[in-house]
């Protein structure tokens, strides 16, 4: 645990921020805290079934990755398609805005790891170009 002081409005609070992944640390006499109430357990919403991701990406390919986190509104190419560099790959939602996400070279489409609709991280691999 690591200790902060914060200021909002005016107001000074001292709070505790764990770190993740971290090594636990020992516990500080303090007054215990209520547990947050347990969230309700959420049914399960059908979504577009995504496709494999690449089992391994080949020598010499480009991978495509997501700038941020959003949803995949559109696929413009399929494996196999030849794309040169800055073509239209897919189109990202991200905070109200639709995205263009575009080929960082030219080649031909290997794997593509995303399906339509389905939401991303940053960082996430959506496209392969071999």
């Amino acid at each position: 645990m690591k200790k902060f002081n914060i200021t909002v409005n005016g107001k000074t609070y001292e709070v505790d921020v764990e770190e993740i992944g971290g090594a636990p640390s020992a516990p500080r006499a303090a007054a215990p805290r209520p547990a947050a109430p347990a969230a309700a357990p959420r049914a399960a919403a059908p979504a577009a079934a995504p496709a494999a991701a690449p089992a391994a990406v080949p020598a010499g390919a480009n991978t495509v990755t997501s700038p941020m986190p959003g949803t995949i509104l559109d696929i413009k190419v399929a494996v196999g398609d030849t794309v040169n560099s800055g073509d239209v790959l897919m189109i990202l939602e991200a905070m109200k805005m639709e995205n263009e996400i575009m080929a960082p070279a030219s080649g031909k489409i290997s794997a593509i790891s995303v399906a339509k609709g389905a939401s991303v991280n940053g960082g996430d691999v959506l496209i392969v170009i071999g």
